[in-house]
């Protein structure tokens, strides 16, 4: 995934109620970005440091800026737009990176489940549901899923069990949007609740991957699969 038009350099300040960057370009010029990543961040932001924004293309956008990479003070650059997890999980599907799924099968976005109640990122060839989760917490080079508590990444991995009780075939996949991952697993600390379901849904047949990716201010390139780690001490070894 390439971007296009080119990222612009900037300097982090702070965020303000979430959704909001306040930044200086290299010029000078003080400009406020929308960031739709409404984790914590947890190492990713740092007063002073290094961010990229990209321009809007639609003028009747209220902000002209979004965040999409920010560079930790050990100088890595993490993606933090949520938004562009899903597509990086659809080209790794297509170049055949993701184990089990068919980079040729047909893959639907934002399919209805059964039940109604809610949408899964993808379906992969009419059988497999899909759902993607942006990956940004890497610790000692293990990411970890998730930066806060998240009722609704709880609530998608009961719509994957679901899936699995009912004869067909559900994956999860943490999205690493950082090259210093070796591993990805849950993170317990963060939302113990997440973790145990995680766990449980493992055990009943829901497969867990993770993509990782290279970060550069020019693209984004999906290009390995990551072991998964359940126990964090282990990550280490």
């Amino acid at each position: 995934m390439r971007f296009s038009p080119s990222l612009v350099h900037a300097r982090f300040v702070r965020r303000e109620k979430r959704f909001l960057v306040h930044a200086v370009l290299d010029d000078g010029a003080e400009v406020i970005a929308h960031t739709n990543n409404t984790g914590r961040m947890t190492g990713c932001l740092t007063p002073g440091g290094t961010i990229w924004l990209s321009p809007a293309n639609d003028r009747r956008r209220k902000l002209a800026w979004t965040l999409e990479l920010s560079e930790t003070p050990g100088g890595v650059l993490v993606g933090v737009n949520t938004q562009r997890a899903n597509k990086l999980v659809a080209e790794g599907i297509a170049a055949g990176l993701l184990p089990g799924l068919d980079p040729a099968a047909e893959i639907r976005a934002e399919v209805a489940y059964p039940d109604g109640k809610s949408r899964a990122d993808f379906l992969v060839g009419g059988h497999t549901w899909v759902e993607v989760k942006n990956a940004t917490l890497v610790e000692n080079g293990h990411a970890r899923f998730p930066d806060a508590p998240t009722a609704r990444g709880r609530k998608h991995l009961l719509a994957l069990e679901e899936r699995v009780r009912a004869g067909e075939r559900a994956v999860l996949v943490f999205c690493v949007q950082r090259g210093d991952a070796r591993t990805a697993g849950p993170a317990d600390d963060v939302d113990p609740q997440y973790g145990a379901l995680l766990r449980r849904v493992l055990a009943a047949g829901v497969e867990v991957l993770a993509l990782g990716v290279q970060v550069s201010p020019r693209s984004l390139d999906p290009c390995r699969i990551l072991p998964l780690v359940l126990d964090q001490h282990n990550s280490h070894n």
